[in-house]
């Protein structure tokens, strides 16, 4: 396995950069600063975008961000992509959504993420994924933004309670994605990773062979086609076991910054 020839690492956030306390440990940070000049790296996230920021403030300007699940993406401080969901649909999903007595619906716009409940306990959780919120009387009125994405939250298994419920709109020009456990996500058909990561390596002249990338989940199968080093993390569900090509230890071990030692140590042996 000869990662010298690398110059793009892409890695989830949740399960994968994150460990289970959602934070990046200072290891990282540190490998960063010595394969900036080698890599560019990217950070891939059902995540808003200023979520994914909080976490990165310190490199977001030598980064690029992938954001809702592909629907978002910022290379440094320009707008590379935007994927977005059309009123229309958004009009007609609402309503399908509020008739649930078991999930919460959050619209994701660009500027900001909306919800319509006040359940204390929903947004004590919700706020870990979007720092930049407005509670809104109807989620059907807001007009103000460009909209990425639905992502609905159970409090047990998006998979289980909420995909059954949904996976009949992929045949009406959208994408359902099981994002994580407790997320499901319903957006433009090409608002995945893959998608916007395909045109990144595209601009950048990077080959898949190139290309290293880490992933935990569902939303993680799409760009984790688009690596020859593409690796599970130890803790990820078994589909994506199934399509990386290598794995590595878990988040709460480390396992992306694992392997970004064993790609320094390639790089300076050039």
């Amino acid at each position: 396995m000869d990662l010298s020839k690398v110059k793009l690492v892409v890695t989830d956030m949740d399960g994968t950069l994150l460990n289970s306390k959602h934070e990046v440990s200072s290891k990282f940070f540190s490998l960063f600063s010595e394969l900036k000049n080698h890599i560019h790296f990217v950070a891939a996230s059902g995540r808003q975008y200023h979520s994914i920021i909080h976490k990165l403030e310190t490199i977001k300007d030598d980064i690029t961000v992938i954001a809702e699940n592909g629907g978002f993406a910022m290379q440094g401080n320009q707008e590379f992509m935007v994927t977005s969901l059309s009123n229309e649909k958004i009009q007609q999903l609402i309503p399908l959504i509020r008739k649930l007595n078991y999930g919460y619906a959050v619209l994701c716009g660009k500027n900001s993420a909306y919800i319509e409940t006040r359940d204390e306990y929903f947004i004590s959780l919700f706020d870990e994924y979007y720092i930049k919120y407005k509670i809104v009387d109807d989620l059907t009125k807001v007009t103000n933004d460009e909209f990425l994405k639905i992502a609905v939250y159970h409090f047990e298994s998006s998979e289980e309670y909420l995909y059954p419920t949904f996976s009949y709109l992929k045949d009406k020009d959208l994408l359902i994605k099981v994002s994580e456990q407790n997320w499901l996500d319903i957006s433009h058909p090409d608002a995945n990773k893959g998608h916007a990561l395909k045109h990144l390596q595209e601009k950048l002249g990077i080959s898949k062979e190139e290309t290293v990338v880490f992933g935990d989940y569902n939303n993680d199968l799409e760009m984790l086609k688009l690596a020859h080093f593409s690796y599970a993390m130890k803790n990820a569900i078994p589909k994506v076991k199934e399509v990386a090509n290598y794995e590595t230890k878990s988040n709460d071990e480390q396992g992306v910054e694992f392997i970004l030692e064993k790609l320094l140590k390639a790089k300076k042996s050039l």
